[in-house]
């Protein structure tokens, strides 16, 4: 970008923009747009080119709007990375209001990105399945078909996404899909906190006539011709049905041939197949039997994950191939930022190197989905940006990340809003705890059953959730002085305050709990320190409610609330093992 000299100093309204098709730079979506006191121009190699430059011409006159005049300017620009997607998780457990979508499309498409995912494992509305989504408020086929339209309308492809294989729980705990389970017992896995089954059969030739009924169902209302399939974190497989399978081929081999197989069905309906990497990487020497269209989805969520051997991997089979990093919203309450930073930077920096597709910003929702959107916003505009220009990836932290956040996301003029948005996704940094995919913070809240000797609070200090507590009314303080206009305004306040409130809510049980022992539990805590943090949280558990439905359908949000919920009746609750409760 150059700055030139000179100013526009009509209105914006009354700027006409002379539009040339290209060519412009010779990039795809690529444009060149000057802007000089005579008025502007914008050349673009093709349409995706043009409308990008239309938005940079808008963000730069807003940025000037209360300026003497808006600056001369000239843009040379093109993406990086083809593709830049997010991908909202939208079954655990939260479903947005199509208010939400269609604005969160709005932000999207200002911000170039070019494809969207709506992580589906249950939320639905497929004919005949009923007993599956019937709490879930899932999205209908009219919604999809409108939100598709939307989507193009912003230069956005929605590809549809339903996970196949493992993530397959909140079907098979009903009947009759049981029968299709690797292990219709069920088992205990990551994902839940009671014994159930996880992943369909591969070998089961009924499963693949259930995900070609639900193929048959869900393409038709996109106009994308791929599809995510999923296929990833399949925890049980040879744990049961197909365990004689897996003794004779061993678990990646039978993987690859229900991969295979899926496949299949999905070329049949005339799309292209994406999958997670997750499994096939476990024997790299496989990835030349992949099908030769399939798209690989190489996901990590740390900020030293080796996406550059993984992906060189792909690379080098010849096989298209996505890094995909994440928002790391989820398992915090309020984000990890640092993380974030680096684990989005990292995957630009790996993709433009190793010749990625593109870059898929996923966002998820693991244990109830707690974290409000406002937390996700800077994954999705740092992630957006890196995507365009992975150089400016090489320095992730140099950026004025509070000013962008309030300039682009929040419409806050006075500063203060991306401030605490900021501060609050860096609160777990003062613990003193160190773990990967969440923080100490939100599993002192929603896993209670757990002592502190668990490796998730190891290096946790009383000191160090002081520092913490201390750090987030810093925050605080900062979320006073702002002024958001955009995305609901006052909501961003009250939902970032509540993430606060959260927040130093759990310093205190963390430190009530390590001042009476690491293996106490919660119950086992004396009275009066039970109804003091009682009392503390009670009123987040009733915000809940306001906060979820502001921009979420009610399906799933039992399940959300639950988990305070749960805590809140083990601090209500004593226990013979406290001598120090009254009789």
């Amino acid at each position: 970008m150059e700055i030139r000299a000179g100013r526009w100093t009509g209105g914006a309204g009354e700027l006409a923009v002379e539009v040339t098709a290209g060519p412009a730079t010779g990039h795809s979506e690529g444009y060149r747009l000057a802007l000089t006191p005579a008025g502007a121009t914008l050349r673009a190699d093709d349409e995706a080119g043009a409308r990008h430059g239309r938005r940079t011409l808008a963000q730069w006159l807003r940025l000037h709007a209360g300026d003497d005049g808006i600056p001369a300017v000239e843009v040379e620009d093109w993406p990086d990375l083809p593709r830049r997607g997010v991908m909202l998780d939208v079954s655990r457990d939260k479903v947005p209001s199509m208010e939400t979508l269609l604005a969160l499309v709005d932000l999207l498409g200002a911000w170039k990105v070019n494809q969207l995912q709506l992580y589906v494992e249950h939320t639905f509305a497929y004919r005949g399945h009923e007993v599956v989504w019937r709490h879930a408020s899932p999205l209908t086929p009219e919604e999809v078909r409108a939100l598709d339209a939307h989507c193009r309308e912003q230069g956005i492809e929605l590809v549809p996404n339903q996970n196949s294989f493992g993530h397959f729980h909140r079907w098979l705990v009903h009947e009759p899909y049981r029968q299709l389970a690797e292990v219709p017992e069920g088992l205990q896995h990551p994902f839940g906190e009671s014994r159930e089954p996880f992943s369909l059969c591969p070998t089961d030739p009924r499963t693949l006539a259930l995900l070609g009924d639900l193929y048959d169902q869900l393409l038709p209302n996109f106009a994308s011709h791929e599809l995510n399939v999923g296929l990833d974190e399949t925890f049980d497989l040879g744990a049961g049905r197909s365990a004689a399978a897996v003794a004779a081929k061993g678990k990646v081999r039978v993987y690859l041939e229900f991969l295979q197989q899926v496949h299949a069905l999905v070329a049949a309906r005339g799309h292209r197949m994406q999958f997670w990497g997750d499994i096939i990487i476990e024997q790299p020497e496989l990835i030349p039997e992949l099908p030769a269209d399939a798209i690989a989805l190489e996901w990590g969520y740390e900020a030293d994950h080796p996406f550059a051997d993984h992906a060189r991997r792909f690379a080098a089979s010849g096989l298209e191939f996505m890094v995909c990093p994440g928002t790391s919203s989820w398992n915090s309450f309020a984000g990890r930022t640092e993380n974030a930073l680096g684990n989005l930077a990292l995957a630009a920096r790996t993709g433009a190197e190793t010749g990625a597709r593109g870059m898929l910003i996923t966002d998820w929702g693991d244990f109830g989905h707690l974290q409000p959107l406002p937390v996700s916003f800077l994954g999705f505009l740092a992630g957006a940006g890196f995507g365009w220009n992975a150089r400016a990836a090489a320095e992730p932290s140099a950026f004025p990340w509070a000013a962008l956040l309030d300039a682009h996301a929040f419409g806050d003029a006075a500063g203060g809003t991306g401030e605490a948005a900021l501060a609050l996704g860096n609160a777990y940094l003062h613990t003193g705890a160190r773990q990967k995919n969440g923080t100490a913070l939100f599993y002192l809240v929603t896993h209670p059953q757990h002592d502190l000797e668990h490796r998730r609070y190891a290096g946790m200090t009383v000191d160090g959730l002081r520092a913490t507590e201390a750090h987030v009314e810093r925050a605080l303080a900062a979320l006073v002085t702002g002024q958001p206009t955009a995305q609901g305004g006052e909501l961003v306040r009250r939902e970032l305050a509540w993430v606060a409130g959260l927040l130093r809510f759990a310093c205190r049980l963390g430190s009530a709990r390590l001042d009476a022992g690491r293996t106490v539990s919660v119950e086992a805590l004396p009275g009066e320190v039970r109804g003091t943090l009682l009392a503390e949280l009670a009123p987040l558990v009733a915000a809940h409610r306001d906060i979820w439905l502001a921009r979420n359908r009610p399906g799933g949000r039992a399940d959300s609330v639950s988990r305070l919920e749960r805590l809140a009746a083990l601090l209500a609750t004593a226990t013979t093992a406290d001598p120090r409760e009254p009789r």
